[in-house]
C-alpha cells in the first residue's frame, strides 16, 4: 500500500518536527535526558506503515541528522537503519502490545542505536564518560505513551484524504 500524498506529507512533517525537537537548545542539566525524538517517530511510522517507512527512510533521515548535528557521517544513519530493521521484523507483535508494554519494548529497541552511537563515539575518541549517556532510554520510554496517540491521530486524519 502506497501512502497518499497527504500521508507522505504527514510523515515528512512529523520527521521534521522530531528533528527540530532533537536540535532545540536545552539547559545543560537536562540535555542528557532528551528523548530520541527522531528515532521514536521512525519507530512509529515503521510499525504503522512498514511498506512505506523502512530502512531507506531511516538511513536518509540518519544522514540528515549527521549533517545537522555535525557528527560522523553515518553514525545516526547506521543506528537508525539497524533499529528500523529490527522494528520491521517485530512490528506485528509490538503493535498488539498495550501502551506500557510498547513503551518498554521501544526502550529496548533504542539499545542497539545507543550502543552503535557509543561504539562510534568511542572509536573516534569521544566516548561518553558517564552512565547518563543511557538516560534517553528512560525518557524515550516515558515519551512514547504521549507521542503514540498523537502520531496515530495524525495518521488517521491523513489517511482520510
Amino acid at each position: 500500500m502506497r501512502p497518499s500524498s497527504t500521508l507522505a506529507l504527514t510523515i515528512a512533517l512529523t520527521l521534521l518536527g522530531a528533528i527540530v525537537l532533537a536540535i532545540v537548545p536545552m539547559p545543560d542539566w537536562l540535555r542528557p535526558y532528551r528523548p530520541e525524538w527522531v528515532l521514536l517517530v521512525l519507530v512509529y511510522w515503521s510499525m504503522a506503515l512498514p511498506a512505506s517507512v523502512g530502512v531507506g527512510v531511516a538511513w536518509s533521515t540518519g544522514l540528515l541528522m549527521d549533517a545537522i548535528q555535525g557528527s560522523l557521517l553515518g553514525q545516526h544513519a547506521l543506528g537508525f537503519a539497524i533499529t528500523v530493521y529490527i522494528v520491521l521484523h517485530l512490528y506485528q507483535r509490538v503493535r498488539v502490545f498495550p501502551l506500557p508494554q510498547q513503551a518498554a519494548t521501544v526502550a529496548l529497541l533504542l539499545v542497539p542505536y545507543l550502543g552503535i552511537s557509543h561504539w562510534v563515539l568511542g572509536m573516534s575518541g569521544h566516548a561518553p564518560g558517564t552512565a547518563l549517556y543511557w538516560a534517553p532510554l528512560l525518557s524515550s520510554a516515558l515519551a512514547w505513551p504521549l507521542m503514540f496517540p498523537v502520531l496515530r491521530l495524525l495518521r488517521r486524519r491523513a489517511m482520510r484524504f
